[in-house]
């Protein structure tokens, strides 16, 4: 394929093949996320000697710097392109390595290092919100729009793939060459996937006034809200399933992530067509429900095998929840809007994501331990709530009601 601006869809029978390339750069870019998550917090506490408060601040300035760079993310996609964009975000990333390897530079000074160490965290969550910002809008540029949940759906199976295999190949990276080897991983890698990317077809940015971010968050709050509802069972499952199973006395606390991994995968590579074939708010309504149930079991569970269960319903339910959602959004906003409405939409999930863990921790606190999955099913609860409201209130693929 050439490097020139393409214009027209893809049929489903090829948009297979279409749009693995783009995967594949999210999956790299979101291996060198992955790979800094389980070994920074190491780091940070015993190679700087820093406490946790400061272990908390470098791991969550990235999802601040993800959350405010959104908008940004989505005007620039809209307006430049989507392959500029991830070509920028790519760049992003491997200069967030170099500041890596920048503050090894000053380890005799913790907190010089981890001033440095911040800014590379900061340009990570902005580069991580330019590539899959602009990967979903360039696949949904390139596909039909009957092929819009698939699109999302795979776009996020690439990135959760990422997530899963950079985590442990972090650990090993840092167990045997310590954080060096991390930081070149991280400068490396986007720099690779970059030379994969200029050889791709761009997609033409449509010229036609865009809506502003306020508009559009006005337009995809209610899916957006969905959304947040429904991933507080995947914050549940991966901040307190292995917690649960250290408190009750079972051991492999880490089988309760893998069950809900695998099934998370299962439903997104069995299940993610029926997005686009009954409707994204029918689907939203029946995974949230399942994803419930999951959580239901975690709280009842008093043998590993029904906790196991329930991490497993959670991963199956959470998995088509967002695509479910981001198709009602991506309908409710012109085309012209896409990038901007997925980085809208996805803010909600960031925002989720960053209250959801720390208030179900207060919840722990407060009580025991298992009582943070009956409230968090609950919650998840309130998903289907929205489901149901976006069923009974449709519009059509440019935003008015029907």
């Amino acid at each position: 394929m050439s490097a020139t601006a393409i214009e027209n869809p893809v049929a489903a029978p090829r948009l297979t093949a279409t749009l693995l390339p783009i995967m594949a750069i999210v999956f790299v870019a979101f291996l060198v996320i992955g790979v800094a998550m389980p070994v920074l917090p190491l780091h940070v506490h015993d190679g700087l000697g820093l406490g946790p408060f400061v272990v908390g601040l470098v791991a969550g300035s990235q999802f601040a710097a993800s959350l405010i760079s959104r908008p940004w993310a989505g005007h620039y996609s809209d307006a430049r392109g989507a392959k500029r964009a991830v070509i920028l975000g790519l760049l992003a990333a491997a200069a967030s390595g170099l500041l890596y390897l920048l503050s090894l530079g000053f380890s005799g000074a913790p907190l010089i290092s981890v001033a440095i160490l911040l800014l590379g965290r900061g340009l990570l969550g902005g580069a991580e919100s330019f590539i899959i910002t602009a990967a979903v809008s360039w696949g949904l540029a390139l596909a039909d729009t009957g092929s819009t949940g698939k699109v999302i759906a795979w776009m996020g199976s690439a990135m959760f793939a990422a997530f899963a295999i950079g985590a442990p190949a972090g650990s090993a990276l840092y167990a045997a060459y310590g954080f060096a080897a991390v930081a070149i991983a991280t400068a490396v890698a986007p720099l690779a996937a970059l030379l994969f990317v200029v050889r791709l077809p761009a997609v033409a940015p449509i010229q036609h006034a865009r809506a502003s971010f306020a508009d559009v968050v006005g337009a995809v709050w209610i899916p957006g809200l969905g959304s947040a509802l429904g991933s507080v069972g995947f914050g549940a499952v991966t901040t307190f399933a292995a917690l649960l199973f250290t408190s009750r006395g079972w051991a492999n606390g880490w089988l309760a992530y893998s069950a809900y991994a695998v099934a998370f995968i299962l439903a997104r590579v069995f299940f993610s067509h029926l997005v686009d074939k009954i409707g994204g708010a029918k689907v939203a309504l029946v995974f949230a429900l399942v994803e419930t149930v999951g959580q239901v079991l975690l709280w009842m569970a008093v043998q590993p095998e029904t906790a196991l269960a329930g991490a497993a319903l959670t991963g199956f339910g959470f998995s088509l929840v967002y695509p479910g959602f981001g198709v009602e959004a991506v309908r409710r906003v012109p085309a012209q809007s896409r990038g901007l409405a997925m980085g809208a939409y996805t803010a909600f999930l960031d925002l989720a994501q960053g209250l959801a863990s720390p208030a179900l921790g207060l919840v722990a606190t407060g009580a025991r331990l298992h009582v943070v999955f009956l409230t968090s099913a609950i919650t998840v609860l309130g998903a289907a709530v929205v489901a149901s409201w976006l069923m009974a209130h449709p519009t059509t693929a440019e935003g008015s009601p029907q």
